[in-house]
């Protein structure tokens, strides 16, 4: 009977510091780590003498049909991913390409996700609602994302961008300023975070109006954080009530 087992890794942001406990336990227990080569890099000090295999962008459906195969082979493994792995990243496609008697051998392990780690970096903006959208329209179609965009706005929610913009990919970033200066206060207060607990990290607070001007600041390796009406700008600082009567 095979009881080996796949644990999908969250290694969290960047740092070392903050990979959570059973995810060092799941990368000790595997004979074998598997992931994109940027993630498995930053947890070389955890990983000894294992197997590993690491390859780049948009390989993903490889890496995680490897991932099952190995399981299927009898051998512990480690699917490594960046932030939380049930966040934009592989759980999902692990268990679609794992058949339905194998999901009692997966196991996932839960992280920092990007969208968490920078608010930590900017202060306190995602303390009330919000919504989390990615502007890559890799897997999903750009009318799709505009229209999920245009009911945050309409819902007043704090807004969370993973994947802003790419060298190829502009326009859409530059649409989403252009509907909030439309339907919102150009005061409102837009966190920029680079890098997050990584080398050369930034972290910059701005009104909208500051942010169009400031494009330069955003890249694929960038979260953007949008306000809502309640949200505050404190300095360097954002802060969104939660309606406690202070």
């Amino acid at each position: 009977m095979n009881e080996a087992r796949l644990y999908i890794v969250s290694t969290g942001p960047g740092t070392i510091d903050l990979i959570p406990q059973a995810a060092r336990e799941a990368i000790k227990k595997s004979e074998c780590i598997i992931g994109y080569k940027t993630y498995i890099d930053m947890i070389t000090p955890l990983i000894g003498g294992k197997d590993v295999f690491g390859n780049g962008m948009r390989q993903e459906i490889d890496r995680c049909t490897l991932a099952v195969n190995t399981l299927r082979d009898g051998r512990d493994v480690a699917m490594i991913c960046g932030g939380d792995a049930g966040v934009f990243s592989l759980a999902g496609l692990i268990f679609e390409l794992a058949e339905e008697a194998e999901y009692d051998q997966i196991t996932v392990i839960p992280g920092i996700t990007a969208a968490t780690a920078a608010a930590a970096l900017l202060g306190a903006p995602l303390i009330h609602d919000f919504v989390v959208l990615s502007l890559s329209d890799l897997l999903t179609e750009a009318d799709l994302i505009k229209r999920r965009v245009k009911m945050a706005i309409e819902g007043d929610y704090v807004l969370v961008l993973y994947n802003p913009k790419s060298i190829k990919r502009l326009e859409l970033y530059n649409w989403v300023l252009e509907e909030y200066r439309a339907n919102c206060s150009s005061e409102t207060p837009v966190g920029i975070v680079r890098n997050g607990y990584r080398k050369d990290q930034s972290v910059v607070c701005l009104t909208l109006e500051e942010a169009f001007t400031r494009q330069d600041l955003v890249d694929m390796r960038t979260v953007v954080v949008i306000g809502n009406s309640s949200t505050k700008r404190v300095g360097d600082r954002m802060i969104t009530p939660r309606g406690y009567n202070v």
